[in-house]
């Protein structure tokens, strides 16, 4: 009995080791993915930003913290894409996002995400009016 249990438990703890280190791997297709998207150029252009008011003094080592800081940020963001996509779709993203349009469209994805929201803004106070006219 003792061996037919310590033999479950084997199988149970090699299949759980497999799975994380496949997993492991997945996040790491999945961060990769991320950074391809020019997540990377708007994390950095916003601790820029956000450093604009530390003294020059202290800015290099601002920089450096803060940048420090992208590691975790991309692993949660990482489970969040792992959530809704497969590794065979995050395969398939990354091959896109490694191509001249996908290149591309990471390139003008955070300006258009800006557009886009401005956008949104005007269409929502134009949808408010309209409300209160009913009001």
């Amino acid at each position: 009995m003792k061996k037919l249990l310590f033999a479950c438990l084997f199988v149970v703890g090699t299949a759980m080791h497999v799975q994380a280190q496949d997993n492991s791997e997945f996040k790491k297709e999945t961060i990769e993915f991320i950074k391809l998207t020019g997540a990377t150029s708007a994390f950095e252009n916003a601790i820029s930003q956000i450093g604009g008011m530390v003294a020059d003094d202290k800015k290099e080592a601002y920089m450096e913290e803060a940048k420090g800081t992208l590691g975790g940020l991309y692993e949660k963001m990482a489970g969040l894409y792992m959530e809704e996509f497969t590794r065979e779709e995050v395969k398939e993203l990354t091959v896109f996002y490694k191509k001249k349009l996908g290149e591309k469209l990471a390139g003008k994805q955070f300006d258009l995400a800006q557009k886009a929201m401005m956008f949104g803004q005007r269409w929502g106070m134009e949808v408010q009016a309209i409300a209160q006219k009913y009001m």
